[in-house]
């Protein structure tokens, strides 16, 4: 997934490249600004976009994508994220674990989307800033169809029920605790109208006194979660907004939970698909990610055979031949090739922002870069689809950063790469403990470049 020459980075502005550079320097994916780093996915572009198409013309999506660590499964939905929001999608990144959000339980699910939910104005959580665009909404709909300053809150109260018709009749509360939220609202009761619109978002312990003022009751379950889904999805289109772009990822992580969780779980992702499929998600664009060993394995999809069904696609044939239309996508990896074209593709956006870029482009030329992603690829054992990560951090943090603020720094006298067990993750540590039979560590790695 990179780009040569640096053409495209000519009019990029200091802070898209400052995003891009500290995040790749922590060793993360960039939150935005991945179409600068991003060539390799134009096989997808148009299918992809007809999708985002349809979902904004009131369609619904769901879409699995399959790669092994290191393949770009991240990188690929928030780029992907980022195409919707210049949809003017709403959009939500949500990790699936064990303790902090069970796929199993939808309710905590929704709970996630509504923190982590983001548009092209509003950072996480843009929830409140979309309630309060939606009554906006409603208000100039009503003063536009004729309704005077006196007869404006009935109006609204009218426009509401018939905007939330059918959430209402499968999430009653979602529309209660709207008009409790605008009511608090109104009597300047801050404190209640904030709690009213957390219970709204999902968050349980909302005080009993401000659920009593706004009409509800008890905390959102199950399937409560899948009308609230709704009821958001209509209110998000009627503030303005095309669609909602939602990611669960890192769904492989079912594999490892109890049984019992891990068939509810399914099950829940079963029912997901089906709902997007009915139709009665208008507006939404759901993507899962995972390992080919959870799609593949019996401990994860395999295990329940109506999501195998819904989800079976065909990989027996060329990489090249992929259908991009599938409800089931694979993500093909690094190689050494494209390892290198990304590190070029980075040193020529450092190098922009650079006191001397020449110098940068001098001395980290891509011979450098090459034997860099080389020799990083054998600290992992050779497993160069796995390296992107951690060359990324070497390059940025350990090379050009030095490069640029030492003029008497070079990379091929004074650095050795020494990769650090602190500093892998888990499938990294696995891989380097391969090196050398695995007979050593990762902290014995030390590699003349």
């Amino acid at each position: 997934m990179s780009t040569t020459g640096s053409k495209r980075h000519a009019q990029v502005s200091a802070a898209r490249r400052r995003t891009v550079v500290d995040a790749l320097r922590r060793g993360a994916v960039p939150k935005s600004g991945l179409d600068l780093l991003a060539t390799g996915l134009d096989r997808f572009e148009a299918a992809l976009d007809a999708e985002l198409d349809a979902v904004a013309s009131g369609g619904s999506v769901f879409k699995a994508v399959r790669g092994e660590y290191g393949s770009g499964k991240t990188f690929f939905t928030r780029w992907l994220g980022e195409r919707a929001k210049r949809r003017n999608f709403a959009v939500a990144e949500i990790q699936v674990s064990e303790n902090e959000t069970p796929l199993h339980k939808l309710e905590t699910v929704y709970r996630r989307l509504t923190e982590r939910l983001a548009t092209s104005s509003f950072p996480p959580s843009a929830l409140r800033p979309v309630v309060d665009a939606w009554f906006y909404a409603l208000e100039e709909d009503a003063l536009a169809a004729g309704a005077t300053e006196e007869e404006l809150p009935g109006e609204v109260e009218k426009l509401l029920v018939a905007r939330l018709a059918e959430v209402s009749r499968h999430a009653p509360s979602f529309a209660t605790a709207l008009r409790g939220y605008r009511a608090a609202l109104a009597d300047g009761d801050e404190a209640t109208a904030a709690a009213v619109l957390a219970w709204l978002g999902g968050q349980p312990h909302v005080a009993a006194s401000a659920r009593r003022s706004a009409g509800v009751r008890g905390d959102l379950d199950h399937f409560g979660a899948l009308g609230f889904l709704q009821g958001l999805l209509t209110v998000l289109r009627d503030s303005g907004h095309t669609g909602l772009f939602v990611v669960l990822d890192e769904v492989e992580t079912l594999q490892r939970v109890r049984s019992d969780a891990r068939d509810k779980a399914l099950n829940a992702l079963r029912q997901l698909i089906d709902e997007v499929h009915s139709g009665r998600f208008p507006g939404l664009y759901l993507v899962i990610t995972g390992t080919p060993a959870f799609y593949d394995g019996q401990q994860g999809v395999q295990r329940l055979a109506p999501l195998a069904q819904r989800l079976a696609t065909d990989f027996t044939t060329d990489p090249r031949f992929d259908n991009p239309r599938a409800v089931q996508i694979r993500l093909p990896g690094f190689t050494q090739e494209s390892l290198v074209g990304l590190g070029v593709t980075i040193r020529d956006l450092y190098a922009d922002a650079a006191t001397s870029p020449e110098r940068v482009r001098t001395v980290v030329d891509d011979a450098y870069v090459a034997d860099l992603a080389r020799a990083v690829g054998g600290a992992l054992g050779g497993k160069v689809g796995v390296a992107p990560r951690l060359f990324l951090k070497k390059l940025v943090g350990d090379v050009l950063d030095r490069v640029d603020q030492f003029d008497d720094f070079d990379p091929r006298q004074h650095y050795k790469l020494t990769v650090a067990s602190s500093e892998l993750t888990d499938v990294e540590r696995n891989l380097a403990a391969t090196v050398f039979g695995g007979s050593a560590s990762a902290d014995d790695i030390d590699l003349e470049l």
